[in-house]
């Protein structure tokens, strides 16, 4: 079924929009929570909360590329389930991995207290990585936004884990300077 079908069952509130979005979904959602959170059980809590946010906010929300609205929610969801299972603990996942490669770049201080300085962050890496050749770019986003294996990144884009690795680390660098030159403290 095509998104805009799903879509409009969510907004019919036929709670067939729950099925076909699973159908077509599922692995790709399952993939994203697993990541973060390398646990199946976690992953398909994060999954199924993901279907009932969905259901919330579709309607008023028109999503325009569902997979995308629907990756966000899931991670997100995936995001609070890690924070709450490992607020005084630090086990080792890929998200923990990307996360410690972005380290340089993006600080985690709490000196970022403004929602819109956040905000802010947030538009600034979209406007660099714009800028970007698309092989970084989707390295970038599939490291540190999905939070794929470096092996499972070089693999998508037909390339040794080295050569993949080498990008990120030169698109981390060219991030940290792009970061400071826009005023940002790293």
């Amino acid at each position: 079924m095509e998104d805009e079908q799903i879509v409009q069952l969510y907004f019919d509130r036929n709670e067939a929009a729950i099925s076909e979005t699973k159908t077509k979904y599922e692995k790709y959602l399952m993939k994203i929570a697993y990541n973060i959170l390398f646990n199946s059980e976690d992953a398909e809590e994060s999954v199924n909360d993901t279907y009932l946010s969905a259901w919330n906010a579709i309607p008023p929300h028109r999503p325009e590329v569902l997979s995308t609205f629907l990756g966000k929610i899931t991670r997100g969801h995936a995001i609070d389930i890690y924070r709450k299972q490992h607020a005084d603990k630090r086990i080792p996942s890929e998200y923990c991995s990307s996360l410690d490669e972005l380290e340089d770049c993006v600080s985690d201080s709490s000196s970022v207290e403004d929602n819109l300085e956040i905000k802010r962050l947030g538009e600034v890496i979209n406007v660099f990585l714009k800028d970007q050749s698309e092989e970084a770019r989707n390295l970038f986003i599939g490291r540190y936004y999905y939070s794929d294996s470096l092996k499972d990144v070089a693999a998508y884009y037909g390339m040794t884990e080295a050569r993949a690795k080498m990008i990120l680390f030169r698109t981390r660098q060219k991030l940290k300077t792009f970061l400071e030159d826009e005023g940002f403290t790293v």
